[in-house]
């Protein structure tokens, strides 16, 4: 499946800007690309605005910069952006709760 290497934000608290952390890694397998080409397809007959997909972490691979891990929980926000599925990494930091996530990457670009 595939590898990502994609950049990464912290944001500290609701009325804090993001900050970026640097490169945040993990794998998106089989089963995970399915769930969310699901979730996508799902979001286009919906219209939903988002659907959030959870990981495995046991297969996800996930390295976070020096200081940021590890996190209390771990998810993918799948949303559409003309008409295109899109997702990111979603979690939190377990030492403060803020919120960590990734650049956006569309769902199609995956390799199977």
């Amino acid at each position: 499946m595939s590898a990502l290497t994609i950049e990464g934000w912290c944001r500290t608290g609701d009325d804090k800007k993001s900050t970026p952390i640097g490169e945040i890694q993990f794998y998106v397998d089989g089963p995970l690309h399915l769930r969310l080409e699901q979730a996508e397809e799902r979001l286009q007959k919906t219209h939903e605005p988002e659907a959030m997909v959870d990981v495995d972490m046991s297969t996800l691979d996930l390295e976070l910069p020096e200081g940021y891990a590890p996190l209390s929980d771990c998810q993918m926000r799948v949303y559409l952006h003309s008409e295109r599925g899109q997702f990111h990494l979603v979690g939190h930091r377990a030492s403060d709760s803020s919120l960590i996530y990734s650049n956006a990457v569309l769902i199609d670009q995956l390799l199977d």
